[in-house]
């Protein structure tokens, strides 16, 4: 086949274009330049797609022996990442850009660019692994090394997709095994950090680089579930659900127990905040859902599933089914069996069904599972 090689500049994508070679197709190397005015130097850990790490790239695609080309992806990043992630937080939800960027770019445009230019697939550096079924559907699956896992990022994958994607790493057991495998290969990044945070506010100062970006907010109130005013912020939009730093509340609440950040009005611009207790949230659901492969043969009767709202996080037994919305929309409705906590408008909830991605979507209301005047 003909594999194009998304190659970051990290340990992963080298060591993943270099095994798309050895399985005998014809591989070329490609970096994605996401930002017009890149850094010149990372911060350890912090940021990514620099001139550095385009760098890394050409040195790894050499030492491969294949053609290595970088591509201007800024533009596009710009609005269906950068945008998204600004209008998301004017919105009072919390953004995922690493979702947005696997969807809207690297499994969308440069894929579509991809197989306009002839190409059979994108590889990648992702711990996933794709099977195929008895019928040849493909499915995404959770890599070997659970402790590495990156499915859930790639939730957002359509079928079309999957047919067109390889991600070589998926049955590696550990991220060791290919740190040494980068050095016996003589790449230059086999002991480079991985990249941390959102990769266009590599200082980590989300709530900075908002201000910077769409200015600062007019104070607003600070109430409790019930309406009850406690408090004042400077700006709504720098706060997130399950916070308790920051607040100001300047006392305890009349029960003597913190207060942590339940939910965003921007609408309003308040802040509603409640006990620890009303975080744990017994729905989530949203009408951006998409299936990774094959959709259940009846979706909208509840099936047994796990969700996994975090990509780090545990996943958790729950049922989940397509519904009507009251406004005529169909949304996936996922109710955990046990609550979960601190979940947030705009994360995204993934569906499992045992190492299986079933599919995704952007969460865009909660219900919790403690109402109001209970706690």
């Amino acid at each position: 086949m003909k594999v194009l090689a998304a190659m970051s500049g990290g340990v992963d994508s080298a060591v993943a274009a270099a095994r798309a070679v050895e399985a005998g197709h014809d591989v070329v190397g490609v970096h994605l330049a996401l930002s017009r005015m890149p850094g010149t130097l990372r911060t350890g850990s912090r940021g990514c797609c620099t001139i550095e790490d385009s760098s890394d790239a050409q040195r790894a695609a050499n030492i491969i022996g294949i053609p290595y080309y970088v591509w201007d992806f800024s533009e596009r990043f710009k609005l269906d990442v950068v945008d998204d992630f600004i209008a998301e937080y004017e919105a009072g939800r919390t953004p995922n850009p690493c979702m947005r960027c696997n969807e809207r770019i690297k499994f969308a445009a440069l894929l579509e660019k991809a197989l306009d230019l002839g190409f059979d697939a994108v590889a990648t550096g992702h711990y996933a692994t794709i099977l195929t079924d008895a019928d040849g559907n493909r499915e995404l699956h959770r890599a070997s090394a659970w402790a590495k896992d990156q499915s859930y990022v790639l939730g957002v994958l359509t079928a079309e997709q999957l047919a067109h994607s390889m991600f070589p790493l998926g049955a590696t057991p550990s991220k060791a095994l290919v740190r040494a495998e980068a050095a016996e290969r003589g790449f230059s990044v086999a002991n480079k950090p991985d990249s941390h945070d959102i990769c266009f506010i590599p200082d980590g100062d989300t709530r900075g680089w908002l201000a910077d970006k769409v200015g600062t907010q007019p104070g607003g109130e600070i109430v409790e579930r019930d309406g009850t005013l406690v408090g004042s912020h400077d700006g709504a939009r720098g706060f997130t659900v399950g916070q308790r730093r920051g607040l100001h509340l300047g006392s305890l609440a009349e029960d003597g127990r913190r207060r942590f950040v339940l939910e965003v009005k921007p609408a309003t611009n308040t802040v509603v905040v409640g006990p620890k207790e009303a975080l744990a949230i017994g729905e989530i659901a949203g009408s951006r859902y998409t299936w990774a492969g094959l959709a259940p043969e009846s979706p909208e009767a509840a099936f047994e599933c796990e969700v996994q709202i975090r990509a780090h996080a545990d996943p958790v037994p729950a049922t989940a089914q397509v519904v009507a919305a009251s406004d005529g929309a169909r949304e996936l409705v996922i109710r955990p069996h046990e609550p979960l906590v601190g979940v947030s408008p705009g994360q995204t909830a993934v569906v499992y069904i045992g190492t299986r991605v079933l599919g995704q979507t952007t969460i865009d209301r909660t219900v919790s599972a403690v109402p109001v005047g209970a706690a």
